[in-house]
């Protein structure tokens, strides 16, 4: 009897044979969609039809994930609301007592008859972009001069200061921000109202505040605002934060390192302050006291120089004349000789006024000696 396997059990090709043939099979569809896209009407049928199929699977992966996102939602939502009916309250205080300190501020104002502050208008901007230079914090603004912007305006976003205008074009303007290198706003503290100069750094993620004395009172958590005496910033707006205070015994500064409190990278939308300082300008600095004398000293020593130089020009050109004279003298004939000298006997005989000077006595007296000479040989012609 011949042994076979039941029909169920039977073999065909050998494994190996059908693995060859599918290898090949798989290759040559491969190399087909890869050089002639053979397979892109297939692969969009078979993607069409199993679109349901995958949706239905994904069911209950995006029933979890919006209920996960709703009770998140619902959340934030929550909190948001709490912190803002907060700061509505605060805000709302605020504004009533702001209003209750403006109507009192103008009161006392008038009474004292100080001027009143000017408003401050504000120009919404948007930062189009930052500048190519890596090196400077600078930001292109979207208004110009066009808008008016003027050059040197503080730019501020509901937070505090973020920089000021340094270029100004038609219908764009470049932003210098608070944290950079070049950058210089006058502050006061707060709490102290010590006054100082708050500068960036070259890194551009702190900022110094420079010229403050070891012993001054400045402590972490200190805020600093505007002093307002530049002209240029208003008073009042903040700007920064102390987070450190180094103190060391040899230096006469302490290092104060503070932080924006406004989002100076963050920031997206600004308002450019348009602030006119009425401040009469500053008065030209007086001379001291030595300089003053030294001045006059020096204008009188000039004056006597000059006096004496005068002097002695006239003083020369009266002896010129007299000489001229005596030449003449000597040249002309002996009556005119005798003449000239009984006038100048006569002329010396005569007393001499009281406001003449010695300097033109002095001339007078050569100029007749030398006419006087030829008296005798006048004479005695005569004879």
């Amino acid at each position: 009897m011949e042994y076979s396997p039941p029909p169920l059990f039977k073999q065909g090709p050998s494994a190996l044979a059908r693995l060859i043939f599918f290898v090949v099979l798989a290759l040559a569809l491969l190399i087909s969609d890869a050089r002639f896209r053979t397979l892109e009407i297939v692969r969009g049928v078979l993607g069409a039809g199993l679109y349901p199929l995958q949706r239905a699977a994904l069911v209950p992966r995006d029933m979890f994930m919006g209920a996960a996102d709703l009770a998140v939602t619902s959340a934030t939502l929550r909190t948001d609301n709490t912190q803002l009916r907060a700061r509505n309250l605060r805000l709302s205080q605020q504004a009533n007592e702001s209003a209750q300190l403006a109507a009192e501020n103008a009161h006392l104002r008038s009474l004292l008859q100080l001027s009143q502050r000017s408003t401050i208008q504000s120009i919404p901007a948007e930062i189009q972009y930052d500048t190519r230079d890596p090196f400077t914090q600078k930001v292109v603004i979207g208004r110009g001069s066009q808008q008016d912007i003027q050059d040197g305006s503080p730019v501020v976003n509901e937070n505090g200061v973020v920089g000021q205008v340094t270029r100004v074009f038609p219908m764009q303007a470049e932003v210098t921000l608070l944290t950079d290198k070049d950058q210089a706003v006058p502050v006061q503290i707060v709490r102290t109202g010590l006054r100082s100069v708050i500068y960036g750094t070259p890194k551009g993620d702190s900022l110094d505040l420079r010229f403050v004395p070891i012993s001054a009172d400045v402590l972490a958590g200190d805020e600093l605002v505007t002093s307002g005496l530049d002209g240029v910033y208003p008073p009042g707006l903040p700007v920064a934060k102390v987070v450190r205070v180094d103190k060391q015994a040899d230096t006469a500064f302490a290092r104060v390192v503070c932080i924006p409190i406004a989002q100076v990278r963050g920031a997206r939308q600004l308002l450019v302050l348009h602030y006119q300082n009425e401040v009469p300008p500053r008065p030209a600095d007086e001379p001291d006291a030595a300089s003053a004398a030294k001045e006059a000293k020096k204008k009188g020593a000039k004056a006597a120089d000059k006096s004496t130089s005068d002097k002695d020009a006239k003083t020369g050109e009266q002896n010129a004349a007299a000489g001229a004279t005596g030449a003449a003298g000597a040249k002309a004939p002996a009556g005119t000789a005798a003449n000239a000298a009984t006038s100048a006997n006569t002329a010396s005989a005569r007393p001499a006024p009281s406001d003449r000077k010695p300097a033109a006595e002095s001339t007078t007296k050569p100029a007749a000696r030398p006419s006087a000479k030829p008296q005798p040989t006048a004479q005695g012609t005569r004879q």
